[in-house]
């Protein structure tokens, strides 16, 4: 099994990070992968209500996946946890997008480069946990906020 943890955490002299970095920068690593795999499940999967349900499941078990690859147990939680959250928070944003008359492709090709920028995102120290909890307060947020279609001119319209 590959194990990511061997790289992070070198048994030699010239390891300068010493034992400062443990397990708390794994699981949010793991958490961070894990919200971005469900960013990307969320933008491919998320036309109909069936493809919904499905990208948080998927990605629940994609982020899973990654945490077992990083390291232990709670890797493998923090990364199911994150395709989780990932999955349903995008889920918010990309049906609105579609409702409002987005296209699939575009907004799959949008999506997947905000997921590939989550993932990089991820690897900085803490962000995964930033991450876990900004994307579903903004998804909450725009949810709130949003209308269901736009007026645009019709509000200008004589009746």
């Amino acid at each position: 099994m590959l194990c990511i943890q061997k790289t992070l955490r070198p048994n030699s002299t010239r390891d300068y990070t010493g034992e400062t970095v443990g397990d708390w920068y794994t699981i949010g690593l793991a958490l961070g992968l894990g919200i971005a795999i469900g960013t990307l499940f969320a933008g491919l999967l998320t036309a109909t209500p069936l493809g919904r349900a499905a990208a948080v499941v998927l990605a629940g078990a994609a982020g899973a996946l990654v945490g077992t690859l990083i390291d232990d147990w709670t890797e493998l939680v923090a990364g199911g946890i994150g395709g989780v959250l990932g999955a349903a928070g995008a889920a918010i944003v990309v049906a609105g997008a579609l409702r409002r008359g987005g296209t699939r492709a575009g907004l799959a090709l949008i999506v997947a480069a905000l997921a590939a920028g989550l993932a990089a995102l991820a690897f900085v120290p803490a962000a995964g946990y930033l991450e876990a909890v900004a994307l579903p307060l903004l998804a909450v947020r725009l949810r709130r906020t949003q209308a269901e279609r736009y007026a645009g001119l019709r509000t200008l319209a004589k009746d």
